[in-house]
């Protein structure tokens, strides 16, 4: 058994998955249902769990999947999906350290060392002629795609993740769309 926690997968072992704005990251397609979601990450080779983590009236809920590899050993989940009822899948959070290499534009943006990636980002954005700038958590963000990104320590490592969103008629960003505990993903052993 695994019992390190804060073990880091290495990018060949990763899954590889493209990103394609507002619209799909991996195999999972924004405003997919929970259910649906859970058939396809199994497909993939993930366990599932479901919580609900806000009720905001009978009606409308928030839900967080947390996706796992299937296996005795993994401790740690490698995506968490937030979905909300009547409107599906808004959010998909990628773990620094298990998570899945998610690609945008040609640039890998798992698992990176930060300072690393946002040079890469800021060459990518003058080189597309996008806009960028630095998200909330202090990373740099394209202004073009709605992906904010985060730093994860693992012993004396730091590495980036990254949540996804469709922020739908529901919010004005994907910071706004995006659970109070993915902006804290990268601060706590696991929210």
């Amino acid at each position: 058994m695994d019992t390190d926690y804060g073990a880091v997968l290495a990018d060949s072992d990763r899954e590889q998955w493209g990103f394609v704005d507002r619209q799909a990251v991996g195999p999972l397609n924004f405003g997919v249902d929970r259910h649906e979601a859970v058939t396809i990450m199994a497909g993939q080779g993930f366990a599932a769990k479901e919580r609900v983590i806000e009720r905001w009236n009978p009606q409308r809920a928030q839900w967080r999947v947390e996706f796992r590899r299937a296996g005795p050993d993994e401790l740690r989940p490698a995506v968490n999906c937030y979905f909300i009822e009547g409107v599906g899948l808004t959010c998909v959070l990628v773990d620094a350290l298990r998570g899945p290499q998610v690609t945008c534009e040609g640039i890998r943006l798992i698992g990176r060392v930060p300072s690393e990636l946002n040079t890469e980002l800021e060459a990518g954005a003058v080189e597309r002629d996008l806009s960028w700038f630095y998200c909330p958590t202090g990373e740099v963000c394209w202004y073009d795609f709605a992906f904010v990104r985060g730093a994860q320590r693992t012993g004396d490592t730091v590495l980036s993740w990254a949540s996804f969103c469709n922020p739908v008629e529901l919010a004005h960003s994907s910071w706004d769309i995006a659970p109070a505990e993915v902006r804290h993903h990268g601060w706590s052993a696991w929210c």
